[in-house]
C-alpha cells in the first residue's frame, strides 16, 4: 500500500495541557508516516480520570507534566493514509486505537506481557502527546477496525474496558463466580460488562453515588451498595450467606476499600487491584489475608484486549450508550475536563470530538 504523503497535513490543531488547570489551542507539527505508520483523522476522545488527575495536579505518583501536553488516550477514528508497508488496516477504516506502543523486543514484550515493557510510549503519558487533535500518526498493528453500526463514541469505550478483560483474566476469573467491583466510574462499570462476558453470575458493586449505582444496575449488577448508606460488609455477608464474594476488584484506589476487601472475600478469595491509591503505600490487614488465604493480583493496563472488547460493544449484549453523557468540541477541551472533574453526580463519560460530531454516530 503505497503512502501518499504529498497529501498529508503537514500540522495538526489540538488541547494542549500547558500547566494544571490551563488548557490552549495549538498548531503542532505532524511526524511523516514510517512504512507501518497510520494517519489517523481522530473522530472521538474518552476523558479519562487519568487525564483528570493531570489536569487537576499536573502528575500521577513520580509521573509528571513537564512539558506542554496533549492528552486523550481513548480514541478512535479513520484511517486517511497509511505506510508503505501497512497491512493491518486500509484507508477508509474506523478504528478503535490501542494506545500502547511498546518495543516488541524486551523480556516482558517477548513473554507476552507487553504492557510491562520498560521503553513503553503511551498516549498522553508524559512526555508522550496523546489524541486531544485533529490527527496522530500510529502504528498499524495496534489499529483494530470497528463495525459500521458500533459508533467511535462507543468505541473509545474499548480502553476502560480492556483494563476490566485483564483484571479478569489476570485472575483467572472462573464461570459461575460472586464478584464484588468497588467504584463505580467508567473502569467499574465497563468492567461489569467484562467479569459478566468471562462467566460472573452474580456481581455486586459499591459507591457513593446513586446516579453511577443506577448505571450499574443497568450493566448487570445485581447488588448495588452505597456505601455512605450501607455497611458493606454486611450486605455482602446477607447477600451471600456469610460465605463472602469469590473476587474483589478495585477500581477505587481508596486505601479503607483495599483493606476492607479482605474482609470482604471467602477463603481462598482473589483480591484485584485497578485503581492507584493516593499514597505509594497503604495498610493491609495481612494477618487475615494469611488466614484467609487471599491472593493479590496487582494490573496495569492490558494486554490484547481490543478485539474482544469490539466484540463486546457490538454485540448488541449491554447498553454502552447509557454511560456516555457529555459532548465537546476540541476547542471545549478545558470545558470538557472540568465537566468530568467536577460533575460525579451526573456525568460518566465526557467525549471530545477533534474533528467535529460525526453526522453518522
Amino acid at each position: 500500500m503505497k503512502a501518499l504523503t504529498s497529501e498529508l497535513p503537514q500540522k495538526t490543531k489540538a488541547a494542549v495541557l500547558m500547566k494544571p488547570m490551563q488548557v490552549a489551542m495549538e498548531e503542532r507539527a505532524l511526524a511523516g508516516l514510517g512504512p507501518h505508520d497510520v494517519l489517523v483523522k481522530v473522530m472521538a476522545v474518552g476523558v479519562c480520570g487519568s487525564d483528570v488527575h493531570y489536569y487537576e495536579h499536573g502528575r500521577i505518583g513520580r509521573k509528571a507534566v513537564e512539558n506542554p501536553l496533549i492528552q486523550g488516550h481513548e480514541c478512535a477514528g479513520l484511517v486517511v493514509q497509511a505506510g508503505a508497508e501497512v497491512t493491518q488496516v486500509k484507508i477508509g477504516d474506523r478504528v478503535a486505537i490501542e494506545p500502547g506502543m511498546s518495543c516488541f523486543r524486551c523480556e516482558y514484550c517477548k513473554a507476552g506481557k507487553y504492557n510491562l515493557c520498560p521503553s513503553v510510549r503511551f498516549l498522553s503519558s508524559p512526555p508522550v502527546d496523546g489524541a486531544f487533535a485533529e490527527y496522530i500518526v500510529h502504528p498499524d498493528h495496534l489499529l483494530f477496525p470497528i463495525p459500521d453500526h458500533l459508533s467511535y463514541e462507543e468505541a473509545t469505550l474499548v480502553e476502560p474496558l480492556s483494563v476490566g478483560i485483564h483484571a479478569c483474566r489476570r485472575a483467572g476469573l472462573e464461570a459461575g463466580s460472586t464478584v464484588l467491583i468497588a467504584g463505580m466510574g467508567p473502569v467499574g462499570l465497563t468492567a461489569i460488562i467484562a467479569a459478566r462476558a468471562l462467566g460472573a453470575e452474580n456481581i455486586a458493586v459499591t459507591d457513593v453515588e446513586p446516579f453511577r449505582l443506577g448505571l450499574a444496575a443497568e450493566m448487570g449488577a445485581k447488588l448495588c451498595v452505597n456505601v455512605l448508606e450501607r455497611d458493606t460488609a454486611e450486605a455482602i455477608a446477607q447477600w451471600t450467606g456469610g460465605r463472602g464474594v469469590d473476587m474483589v476488584i478495585d477500581t477505587s484506589g481508596h486505601a479503607g476499600v483495599i483493606d476492607s476487601s479482605i474482609e470482604w472475600l471467602k477463603r481462598g478469595g482473589k483480591l484485584v487491584l485497578i485503581g492507584f491509591p493516593a499514597a505509594e503505600k497503604v495498610p493491609l490487614n495481612l494477618t487475615l489475608l494469611l488466614q484467609k488465604e487471599i491472593a493479590m493480583y496487582g494490573t496495569f493496563r492490558y494486554t490484547n484486549t481490543y478485539p474482544l472488547g469490539i466484540e463486546l460493544l457490538a454485540s448488541g449484549r449491554f447498553d454502552t450508550k447509557k454511560l456516555i453523557t457529555d459532548f465537546y468540541s476540541l476547542e471545549d477541551t478545558a470545558l470538557a475536563l472540568e465537566r468530568a472533574r467536577t460533575n460525579k453526580k451526573g456525568s460518566m463519560k465526557v467525549i471530545v470530538y477533534p474533528n467535529g460530531k460525526p453526522s453518522n454516530d
